[in-house]
């Protein structure tokens, strides 16, 4: 009887690991709507004032103080080397947890909270050359529509020029 459940229950398991779901919150830069793992992003906040640090690349906005915790700004515009653009009412601030530490990075807007199957998930073409290739995890197709998902560790995980906050 108990090897009967045991089986019904590996193959539930099985059946939920071939249609692997994840959520994905999508926002845009410029033209272009980007993903990133739920899993990744703290929340999301209105742009407020950003205390500028000095000597650091221009993609580095500076500093914030978010609850009494002090975090650094990343433009991602910048970052992707878009032409910078004046905040408008939909630019948000996604705050992201890379390898420990907590970072805020500049949208121009928040789109929606996507569930979708792994299944939907394509690599990206072997025409993507060059630095971006690396922080590129695949491109999901919705509808009209395709999504950069994007690896958001590797984006800003790697980069030493981001300073240490937290105070």
């Amino acid at each position: 009887m108990a090897t009967a459940v045991q089986e019904a229950l590996v193959q539930e398991l099985a059946h939920r690991g071939g249609s692997a779901t994840m959520q994905l919150v999508s926002f845009r830069l410029g033209q272009e709507e980007y993903g990133v793992e739920i899993t990744k992003v703290q929340e999301i906040i209105l742009m407020g004032e950003i205390t500028r640090v000095p000597q650091t690349p221009d993609y580095i906005k500076g500093l914030i103080n978010l609850r009494s915790t002090v975090i650094p700004i990343v433009d991602l515009r910048l970052r992707f080397g878009l032409p910078p653009q004046e905040p408008t009412d939909e630019t948000r601030i996604m705050v992201v947890n890379v390898r420990g530490k907590t970072i805020g990075i500049i949208v121009d807007a928040v789109s929606e909270v996507l569930r979708i199957s792994k299944d939907q998930i394509a690599p990206p073409p072997p025409t993507v050359a060059g630095l971006g290739r690396k922080y590129l995890t695949g491109l999901v197709k919705l509808d009209k529509r395709l999504l950069i998902l994007l690896d958001i560790e590797k984006i800003l995980g790697d980069d030493e020029e981001i300073p240490e906050a937290g105070m």
